[in-house]
């Protein structure tokens, strides 16, 4: 996948909208809900020494089964500080991880933060 495949495909996702809180160069993709003014980070897309490659969210035992699959491919948060690194996989964007299995891992992303989201929150992100 492609960074702008990546962004398009986070974008489909209900909430979500790019956001660069950063610098203009280190794009995130964050979920909220209508009654939200902010919402939370799932994706960070970016390019890292010419390579591409996207951090996303994840629960502890998902970071570890997909890095345990996909060694030095999937990696812990690289620019996470060290109490958050297992919250987060780095995901190298050069074809070593399949597409579908890169979709799989921002659908968890996204359900990961919204998980973290009072239920009212969640009840507005899917329509109910």
């Amino acid at each position: 996948m492609t960074l702008d495949q990546v962004i398009a495909y986070c974008m489909e996702k209900p909430g979500a909208y790019l956001d660069h809180p950063f610098t203009p160069f280190f794009p995130v993709l964050r979920v909220k809900a209508p009654s939200q003014t902010k919402g939370r980070i799932f994706a960070q897309p970016f390019i890292l020494r010419g390579a591409p490659k996207v951090t996303l969210n994840c629960t502890p035992a998902s970071a570890e089964t997909y890095r345990g699959k996909y060694p030095g491919a999937v990696t812990r948060g690289w620019h996470c500080p060290l109490i958050q690194q297992p919250h987060f996989n780095t995901v190298d964007l050069d074809g070593t991880v399949p597409d579908d299995v890169i979709k799989e891992m921002m659908d968890h992303a996204y359900e990961t933060v919204v998980k973290k989201y009072p239920r009212y929150i969640q009840r507005e992100l899917s329509g109910v």
